[in-house]
C-alpha cells in the first residue's frame, strides 16, 4: 500500500477534481471478514488511559539532554461525560524542568487519514529514520539514529495519531463518522489536547501547534477552537499548507497560477531551463511575478485570449518550466499536474515525485499522459513504517493488540468537508481555515504564525499558500506574526538532512521570540 498517498488527501483534493482511490492491489476484505475485524479491534481499544514511561538521553546542540519518552492514551469524552475515544500518544519531556516553565508542541499530519507516524520519525522527535532521499530507501534492515536536530532541546514534544489512525479508535457508541469531518476533527483533537495538558498539568506552559499537510488545515482552526475555549497559544507551525479546498473548483484558474513557481523550481533542479540561473530564489522571485501579472491576466480572459498574447505567455511558460511550446499551447496554457509529473524528464523516460519533485520514478512506458505511482511515496514509505514498529516495540516497550494505521483510506472516503468557519453564518461545503486562523490572530494579538515551505513539493504549492495567508485581512499591526520560510526540499522538508539542519535552527529563533514574547 502506498502509505503516504492517505498523509496527504489533502493536497488531493486540492489537485485534482476527485478523490484518488486508496485501496490494498489485494481484493476487499468480504462484510463478514469485516465485521469479524472490528469486533477484534473493539475488544483491543483501550477503556481506560494508560501510559508507558521509559527514560532515555540525547545528544543535541551539544548538551547531553535526560528525557522521558511517554507511549500512551488519552480518553475524550462527549458533552454527557461518556468515553468516546481512545487517542494514542507519544510525548517526549526533558526531564528536571517546571513545567511552567517549559513550552510543550503538539505535533500531527494530516491525511485526512494519517498517524503522526512521519513527523515522528522523520522530523523533530529524538531519534529519527535515516533514507537515502532523493533516492528511494533500500529495504531492511532500515537505521534509526540519534537525532541531533531534535526540537527536545526547545520543547517538550507530543505527537498525536487521529481517531481511526495510528493506535487511536472509537470507544463505547461511537463510531467513525463521529470523527471524521473538518469539525469532528478539530472537536477531538481539542478534547485530547486539553486532556493531556490537564493530566500533565501543563496549562501554564507555553503551547505551540506543528501541523503538516492536512494538519495544517487543522492546525488553523483548532487553534482558534482551543482560545475560544480558553486555552491561548504562543505560536502555530504550518508545515507545507492547506487551508482552502475551493481552490479546484471548475471554472477558476487559481491552481494553474499557484503551481507555476513549483514546476519551475522542478525545472530548474532537473537543469530542464535553456539558460538556468544560479540563483534558484532569484529566479521564484521572477516567476512568481510573472504568474500573479501577465499569467493571471491571459488566463482571465479565457478563451476570449487574442492569439498574439497566447503566443507570448506560452513561449514565457515554457522558458519557465522547461516544456515545449506546442505542449503548452495544446493545453490551453493550462498545465495540469500530472501531466507536467509525467512531460518534464519525458525524453529520459522518467517521472517526478508528487510529494518531492526532487525524487524519480520509472513507468512501464514513456507514451502515458500521466505518471503511474509517486516515486516520492514508494521511496520512503516501507523505511518509516517499519522503523516506527521496531522502534515502538523495541525503545519505548509499547504493546498493542491493534494494527498500528500508518493511514487508514476509509478515513478519507468518508469525510465530512463542511466547516463552520469562523466570522461564517452558514457552514462552508468545504475546509477554508484561514478565516479562522485569522480570527485566532486577532483575539490573541501575541500569537505567532511561522509557514514553513518546500521548494519541490507538488502537493501543496507554495505559492498558493502565500495566497491564502496574503488573504486573511490582517491589521498592520499584526502582520509581523506572520513568518515564511522556504527550504530545497519536499513536502516532507526533513527529508532532505541539509534542510532539516536550516529548519531547526529557524525554529529555534521562532521558539524564543514566541515564548519569550512577553
Amino acid at each position: 500500500m502506498r502509505y503516504l498517498i492517505s498523509l496527504l488527501l489533502a493536497g488531493a483534493l486540492a489537485l485534482a477534481p476527485t478523490i484518488p482511490s486508496h485501496a490494498d492491489d489485494a481484493p476487499a476484505p468480504t462484510k463478514s471478514d469485516a465485521s469479524k475485524k472490528q469486533a477484534v479491534d473493539e475488544t483491543a481499544v483501550p477503556s481506560t488511559e494508560s501510559a508507558v514511561r521509559t527514560q532515555h538521553s540525547a545528544s543535541i546542540g551539544g548538551h547531553s539532554i535526560k528525557y522521558t519518552a511517554t507511549a500512551g492514551t488519552l480518553i475524550i469524552r462527549d458533552d454527557k461525560g461518556q468515553p468516546q475515544a481512545s487517542v494514542f500518544y507519544v510525548a517526549y519531556t526533558v526531564d528536571g524542568n517546571k513545567a511552567d516553565k517549559r513550552p510543550v508542541t503538539f505535533l500531527y499530519n494530516g491525511g485526512p487519514g494519517s498517524s503522526s507516524v512521519w513527523l515522528h520519525m522523520g522530523s523533530f522527535a529524538p531519534v529519527r529514520i535515516e533514507t537515502a532521499s532523493p533516492e528511494a530507501t533500500a529495504p531492511a534492515p532500515y537505521h534509526l539514529v540519534p537525532n541531533r536536530d531534535s526540537l527536545l532541546d526547545k520543547t517538550d514534544l507530543v505527537f498525536i495519531d487521529a481517531v481511526g489512525t495510528g493506535y487511536s479508535r472509537p470507544l463505547g457508541k461511537a463510531t467513525g463518522k463521529d470523527f471524521w469531518g473538518v469539525d469532528q476533527d478539530i472537536s477531538a483533537f481539542s478534547r485530547a489536547i486539553q486532556r493531556y495538558v490537564s493530566i500533565n498539568k501543563r496549562w501554564n506552559s507555553p503551547k505551540f501547534l506543528y501541523g503538516e499537510s492536512y494538519g495544517t488545515t487543522r492546525s488553523a482552526a483548532l487553534v482558534d477552537a482551543l482560545q475560544n475555549a480558553g486555552m491561548s497559544f504562543n505560536g502555530v507551525i504550518l508545515m507545507s499548507s492547506i487551508l482552502n479546498y475551493g481552490i479546484r473548483l471548475p471554472g477558476y484558474d487559481e491552481i494553474y497560477i499557484g503551481y507555476l513557481p513549483s514546476y519551475a523550481a522542478a525545472a530548474w533542479y532537473h537543469n530542464k531551463l535553456a539558460n538556468k540561473p544560479a540563483d534558484l530564489k532569484a529566479f521564484l522571485d521572477q516567476v512568481r511575478t510573472f504568474a500573479r501579472g501577465p499569467y493571471a491576466a491571459a488566463l482571465a480572459q479565457g478563451q476570449n485570449l487574442p492569439d498574439d498574447q497566447r503566443d507570448a505567455v506560452a513561449r514565457q511558460l515554457a522558458a519557465y518550466t522547461g516544456l515545449s511550446v506546442p505542449f503548452i499551447e495544446e493545453a490551453n496554457l493550462r498545465i495540469d499536474l500530472g501531466r507536467f509529473r509525467k512531460e518534464l524528464l519525458r525524453d529520459q523516460r522518467l517521472t517526478l515525485g508528487r510529494y518531492d519533485s526532487r525524487f524519480t520514478g520509472m513507468d512501464t512506458d514513456a507514451a502515458g499522459e500521466t505518471p503511474d505511482y509517486d516515486a516520492s511515496d514508494s521511496g520512503i514509505s516501507g523505511a518509516f513504517v517499519s522503523a516506527f514498529h521496531d522502534y515502538l516495540d523495541g525503545q519505548l516497550n509499547y504493546h498493542s493488540d491493534l494494527d498500528y494505521r500508518p493511514t487508514f483510506g476509509d478515513i478519507g472516503k468518508d469525510w465530512d468537508w463542511k466547516h463552520k468557519a469562523a466570522d461564517q453564518r452558514r457552514p462552508l461545503p468545504t475546509a477554508y481555515v484561514a478565516g479562522d486562523l485569522a480570527h485566532a490572530m486577532r483575539t490573541n494579538p501575541g500569537l505567532k504564525v511561522l509557514s514553513v515551505n518546500g521548494y519541490y513539493d507538488f502537493a501543496t504549492p507554495f505559492f498558493i499558500t502565500e495566497y491564502d495567508l496574503a488573504h486573511m485581512n490582517l491589521d498592520p499591526t499584526l502582520r509581523g506574526n506572520l513568518q515564511f520560510l522556504y527550504y530545497p526540499s519536499g513536502h516532507m522538508i526533513y527529508l532532505n538532512t541539509d534542510a532539516l539542519k536550516q529548519l531547526k535552527s529557524d525554529l529555534t529563533g521562532f521558539y524564543d521570540r514566541a515564548a519569550l514574547a512577553h
